[in-house]
């Protein structure tokens, strides 16, 4: 259903922007007048109030489908409000120095690394001593 909805869109906007291939000519048929138009909007839109009436299923469908959109869109919504104000809001206001943890030093620990620690990492096999490097011709 979302697909045809997307593809419908995406048909619509292509044929408002394609070009209407040239001057407009004087045609047979005539032209649509202003009242004829609110008519006819007026028309669609009494015709789709009373789609609920003559389709209650697929009006069911549909309010579900509204309703499963909405909590998506505020579920989105929240996760990009709590990610901006973690990012804008500082979690320090600067009058009140922070609390430290009992016993934890005022500055960072330094030396902390092990013997193990300090050993070079993997080293590739020693050359042969015998090896002659050639350049190529």
């Amino acid at each position: 259903m979302f697909f045809l909805l997307r593809t419908a869109f995406w048909l619509s906007i292509v044929l408002a922007l394609l070009p209407s291939g040239g001057t407009p000519t004087a045609s047979k048929e005539p032209s649509l007048s202003a009242i004829e138009a609110m008519s006819a909007a007026g028309a669609a839109v009494s015709d789709m109030r009373q789609f609920c009436e003559r389709q209650p299923d697929a009006c069911d469908v549909g309010a579900q489908a509204a309703v499963a959109f909405g909590q998506r869109a505020q579920a989105g919504a929240r996760m990009v409000l709590e990610f901006i104000g973690d990012k804008i809001v500082p979690s320090e206001t600067g009058s009140v120095a922070p609390a430290r943890a009992a016993g934890s030093p005022s500055r960072p620990a330094q030396h902390t690394l092990t013997p193990a620690d300090l050993q070079p990492a993997w080293r590739g096999p020693a050359p042969r001593k015998d090896a002659v490097a050639k350049r190529p011709a």
